[in-house]
């Protein structure tokens, strides 16, 4: 039986199937060799169609050949970067960062001067040692602006250089597992003197590592040394003049998905790194020092900038290898980083894109092994081109429309070696040879990935549905603040955060919601899609009062645990609607997430949003509170005119549950409240003015929180009550923020 499948089959098609699959196995395992031709397919679509040179608000200051001829000789006087930094500063200049590194004191100080020169006379070495540093100029030059100082990795740790400092932290969140897994750790730091990295704003790592073939074409957006989070050179440059505001670490079972900076999104590689798309060196980017220093600079040349500070001398040796076929100075990659992340034109490689390419050249050289015995050899030709110049010409096509990266040449070249292999041998005939391919089809393609693709292939397209959602936001207030009490302490803010968003995610859930996304400290999620829910409006509002619950139980313990007493409170704001929305896969053709879209939801923003401004946890619109009235206890606030609407929504503070609705003290709350409102509303100012007391006295014998609220329409009164109400009096109040 043995011999006769055998002879069915045939040792040709055996012998390119087994290679074919070890062609696949060598991809899997990457060997350097594949990986500097995947590169330089990569650095060929650049050089085609490489980056359009547009005006971004960023610059070089380059110490250049011309500058160290005219200034003088290398290195400079610290107190000459002192002039430069204020130069740039008065010059408008954003924020600084040095792709140089201050490691040592500087050799030109008035007091080593002193030292190293026994014969000068004693008054003029106590005038040089009464004079302040070189390097404690510089430091307050630093002071007087926005400075991101230069670190740098050593190879290892027994050519350590530098002072031997700590390594401050930079404030961060990581949500999503621990990266460390993942992350391009370097091994050691060469840090800038002491007083030089407490002046400055930021301190950012300009470490690259290249590529096997020498070439550079990854810079690290984040990276792990000596165990802390550091950013790169170009994104701390870009969080410094943001405002400083905390980075955010997005990571999931695969790694890092990608950096939360300056209120943007940047994805980046499993480990952290991004791959910036390039153009040719650009002489319009680079500012010489020496026009700097002695005013020869054009006017506005870099106000609103982001300025680096760099060398492209020939002598210092600062020059990298870039796929664009030439050598740049090393500060202009970080320059175009910058351009990149300030445009949105990373490079992108996703991590699916092993994936895809093995499937395609799995797909590739099995359609020629089906195909080569049964065609002539003129249209084998003309196959063979069509799908080896469609892979190379979608791969380009993506590259182009998107700026992703998908490898061409691996299932180029093993298609040709699969067409070169059976153009050679003999065939069965064609059925057996049919059967023979499927058979072996299923040794190296999984059944998951086939009945994915055929069975169920609706749920990889773009698409949704119409359906009657209610959609709730939540997210804390002043995170900034607390943020900054854990400026010392960036792991115990992560560990805050994920114990914070574990107790909202499990609110969320027992109540069988969807969650849709976490955007730092804010949650947003959806009940009745995809699973249906037919109670959903009455399933948010009981996951609303039990998020606040957890967080007042999660402050409680907090407040039990702080060793001093003293804590910054979490405090949620949480806005709930319902109505019909658009559902389902929504993004582009490579990348969707299943999420929801409509007015509801925008109207659940809003209400987040205003939270704040009446002072209570949860604010729920009209319609989902016409289907829950009847089990929780719902407090008209107001009709308010959100930002974005034309409408007047009628809005409630979710109080409490149905035990809390049927107490006879809420009922008399209520009523005071609906008094004071109709007559608002109405323009009955004397009967406001009573109502609003009777709610005042209601509230401060029940502990309602209703503080707040009174004043806001004890403000409005006063704003009104001079004149009788104007025709067209409705009393509805236009919020004018978000």
């Amino acid at each position: 039986m043995f011999r006769a499948l055998y002879s069915r089959i045939g040792t040709a098609r055996l012998i390119a199937l087994g290679l074919v699959l070890f062609a696949l196995a060598v991809r899997v395992i990457d060997p350097i060799p594949i990986q500097i031709v995947r590169n330089l397919t990569f650095d060929f679509f650049q050089r085609v169609l490489p980056r359009e040179p547009e005006a971004f608000p960023v610059a070089i200051l380059d110490v250049d050949d011309a500058s160290i001829a005219e200034i003088g000789q290398w290195p400079w006087p610290r107190t000459r970067f002192a002039e430069l930094v204020d130069k740039a500063t008065q010059a408008g200049a954003a924020a600084i960062g040095f792709d140089i590194i201050f490691a040592e004191p500087d050799r030109l100080s008035p007091q080593l001067i002193a030292e190293d020169n026994p014969n000068l006379s004693e008054p003029v070495v106590v005038a040089l040692s009464a004079m302040p540093s070189n390097d404690e100029t510089l430091a307050d030059a630093f002071r007087r602006a926005r400075v991101v100082v230069g670190q740098t990795s050593v190879r290892s740790a027994f050519n350590r250089l530098g002072n031997e400092a700590s390594i401050p932290p930079v404030p961060h969140a990581v949500v999503g597992p621990d990266p460390a897994p993942f992350i391009m750790k370097l091994p050691e730091l060469v840090q800038n003197l002491p007083e030089l990295e407490e002046a400055a704003a930021g301190r950012g790592v300009f470490s690259a590592r290249p590529d096997p073939d020498g070439i550079y074409r990854r810079l690290p957006i984040v990276a792990l040394v000596d165990g802390q989070m550091r950013l790169g050179l170009a994104p701390e440059l870009l969080r410094v003049a943001t405002g400083g505001e905390p980075f955010v670490l997005r990571t999931n079972d695969a790694g890092i998905d990608g950096v939360v900076l300056a209120r943007n999104f940047f994805r980046t590689a499993g480990d952290g790194t991004v791959r910036p798309y390039l153009t040719v060196s650009q002489p319009s980017r680079f500012v010489p020092a020496a026009d700097l220093l002695y005013d020869r600079m054009e006017p506005g040349r870099l106000n609103g900038h982001l300025v680096l500070v760099g060398t492209s001398a020939i002598g210092l040796g600062d020059f990298r290898a870039t796929p664009m076929g030439v050598q740049v100075p090393g500060v202009e990659i970080h320059a175009q980083l910058m351009e990149n992340m300030l445009s949105g034109s990373l490079l992108f490689r996703p991590n699916y894109a092993i994936a895809v390419e093995l499937v395609a050249a799995a797909v590739i050289c099995v359609l020629l092994i089906i195909l080569t015995p049964i065609m002539t050899a003129s249209f084998l030709v003309l196959s063979t081109l069509l799908f080896l110049t469609t892979c190379g010409f979608v791969s380009f096509w993506v590259f182009q429309q998107q700026r992703m990266l998908l490898d061409p040449s691996f299932p180029i070249v093993a298609g040709l070696a699969t067409i070169m292999f059976m153009a050679t041998a003999n065939y069965l005939r064609e059925e057996k040879r049919r059967r023979e391919i499927r058979n072996a089809f299923r040794h190296y393609v999984s059944a998951d990935l086939v009945n994915a693709l055929t069975d169920n292939s609706e749920a990889l397209q773009l698409g949704g549905e119409t359906r009657e959602l209610t959609l709730l936001f939540s997210d804390v207030r002043g995170f900034t603040a607390i943020a900054e009490g854990f400026r010392q302490n960036p792991a115990g803010l992560t560990q805050l955060m994920n114990r914070f968003l574990t107790l909202l995610s499990n609110a969320i859930l027992e109540e069988r919601g969807t969650i849709d996304k976490f955007m730092g400290d804010a949650v947003m999620a959806f009940w009745n899609a995809p699973l249906d829910h037919d109670d959903h409006a009455r399933a948010a509002c009981r996951a609303a009062l039990k998020m606040q619950q957890s967080v007042e139980a999660l402050n409680k313990a907090r407040r039990e645990e702080a060793e001093d007493g003293e804590f910054l409170a979490l405090n949620i704001g949480i806005g709930v609607s319902s109505g019909s929305c658009m559902v389902g896969n929504m993004g582009s053709d490579t990348r969707f997430d299943y999420t929801a879209m409509g007015d509801p939801v925008n109207l659940a923003s809003r209400l987040e949003g205003q939270s704040k401004y009446y002072g209570k946890t949860v604010i729920v619109g009209s319609a989902t509170e016409e289907v829950a009235r009847e089990d929780f206890a719902f407090l008209e606030l107001d009709l308010i005119r959100v930002k974005g609407k034309t409408q007047a929504e009628r809005v409630f503070a979710l109080m409490g549950d149905a035990t809390m609705r049927e107490s006879a003290d809420f009922a008399e709350l209520r009523d005071a409240n609906s008094r004071m409102l109709d007559a608002f509303r109405a323009g009955n100012w004397a009967e406001t003015e009573a109502a609003i007391a009777d709610l005042d006295r209601l509230n401060a014998a029940q502990g309602t929180g209703l503080e707040t609220h009174i004043a806001n329409y004890r403000a409005r009164l006063a704003e009104v009550s001079h004149a009788p109400a104007p025709d067209g009096w409705d009393g509805v109040y236009d919020a004018t923020s978000k």
